[in-house]
């Protein structure tokens, strides 16, 4: 088996490994930060500064996210107000840190990925705040409490193995361009972080009170429709611009976690089970894209052998 099908198939068995060992994975949250560090300092060596630049692709995706954010939320929350909310919750998350990874994987340029993962990860430490503000009128924590909240909750993520990886480059530029070919050793990485969020996902699942199957079944329901809409979406707007993956990713993958832990502490918490089953349509997603991709290239390769 080669390795492009290999990892088509351990994004589904880490997610059901992290399942099924739910009480042991999602105990392992502690390991998250220190494996999204590493995963994302690897590919970010082989970023340039120069590289990084914001386009017109990034600000189409961003209005695309806001404006679907507020008519989404209009528009659902005129018949159910938990769907509403975990409807918008999924729009509104940012790029997960691990797009940068699955993106690069499917051929996208890093630095745009990059690039957008910033820019959306300031938007939301701003805009979430004042939206939440709006659709939740009395909230416990205030503007600037939520906004820091927020901002040092995603921002180090991103930002810290991003400056760790430029000085790098710029005082030991051999150690970094070994760094950067030991790329594949993130997707590895991140299979082990996508275990110990699914087993967390389950936990959190498993502990709900006063969930019925009806709503469960709606809310997840609603997060495969967002998934689907934004990833097409997102890969329709990449393409005006030559970059089909990059747009998909960067709308489509979501920072889930961030998203249960802004459900919980602003809205009903019942909606948080929305980007709970995100998880599972954004990583069967990307197991299909990754799958398309290794048979596309097997067949173009027995193409050119004839």
């Amino acid at each position: 088996m080669s390795r492009s099908n290999l990892q088509t198939i351990l994004m589904p068995v880490a997610m059901i490994v992290g399942g099924v060992l739910h009480h042991f994975s999602g105990q392992l949250d502690f390991l998250t930060p220190y494996l999204i560090f590493t995963m994302l300092f690897i590919p970010f060596c082989g970023v340039k500064p120069s590289d990084m630049r914001i386009s017109g692709l990034h600000i189409n995706l961003l209005l695309f996210q806001a404006v679907m954010c507020v008519l989404v939320y209009a528009v659902i929350g005129l018949f159910d107000e938990d769907l509403a909310q975990g409807a918008m919750i999924c729009i509104l998350a940012p790029t997960a840190s691990s797009a940068v990874v699955i993106a690069s994987m499917l051929g996208a340029r890093v630095s745009t990925m990059l690039s957008y993962s910033l820019l959306v990860n300031f938007a939301v430490a701003i805009g979430a705040p004042l939206f939440f503000s709006l659709v939740m009128p009395v909230m416990e924590v205030s503007f600037w409490g939520s906004f820091v909240l927020i901002f040092l909750r995603v921002i180090p993520m991103l930002v810290l193995p991003f400056v760790v990886a430029l000085l790098l480059r710029r005082f030991t530029p051999r150690i970094a361009d070994r760094v950067q070919r030991l790329g594949p050793v993130s997707f590895y990485l991140w299979l082990i972080a996508l275990t110990i969020v699914t087993g967390k996902v389950v936990n959190f699942i498993m502990n709900q009170t006063g969930l019925t199957l009806g709503k469960g079944l709606s809310l997840a329901g609603i997060a495969l429709v967002i998934c689907l809409v934004q990833f097409f979406a997102g890969r329709f707007i990449g393409s005006r611009y030559g970059d089909t993956v990059a747009g998909g990713q960067s709308l489509g993958q979501k920072n889930t976690i961030l998203a249960i832990w802004l459900a919980q502490t602003y809205l009903n918490p019942v909606s948080s089970i929305a980007p709970a089953a995100y998880v599972l349509w954004q990583t069967i997603f990307n197991s299909t894209q990754m799958w398309l991709r290794t048979a596309t290239a097997a067949a173009s390769r027995a193409t050119q052998k004839k």
